[in-house]
C-alpha cells in the first residue's frame, strides 16, 4: 500500500524534527527520522500493524518512541499518515 503524507502529518514531522534537532542535536534528529522511515516501511506492508485508537473513524496509532506516536486511517488504496504527536512539546495535549 501506499503511503500517503497529510499537510498536518508533514507539518507536525517536520517541527518535531526541528524540536528535536534544536534540543538534542542532528544525530537524534538523524535517528528520528530513521525510526520513522523504518515504521514506514513495515506499515506499507503491514497496515494493521498499529493499535485502533478510534474504531468510528477507524484511526490507528503506533508508538515510534518513548515520546513519539503516529496516527494513521487505512483506505482502499493507500494509508492516511494523519498526525505525529510528541509529548515532549506538550504533554498534556493528545490528540482527538
Amino acid at each position: 500500500m501506499t503511503i500517503y503524507w497529510t499537510k498536518r502529518s508533514e507539518s507536525k514531522f517536520l517541527k518535531i524534527k526541528s524540536y528535536i534537532n534544536k534540543e538534542f542535536g542532528q544525530l537524534s534528529t538523524i535517528k528520528f527520522q530513521d525510526k520513522v522511515f523504518d515504521f514506514l516501511e513495515l506499515l506499507e506492508k503491514f497496515p494493521e500493524l498499529g493499535s485502533l485508537e478510534v474504531a468510528e473513524k477507524k484511526i490507528y496509532g503506533f508508538q515510534i518512541s518513548k515520546q513519539t506516536r503516529v496516527f494513521y486511517r487505512i483506505n482502499k488504496n493507500h494509508i492516511s499518515l494523519l498526525t505525529f504527536f510528541d509529548s515532549r512539546q506538550d504533554p498534556i495535549k493528545k490528540p482527538k
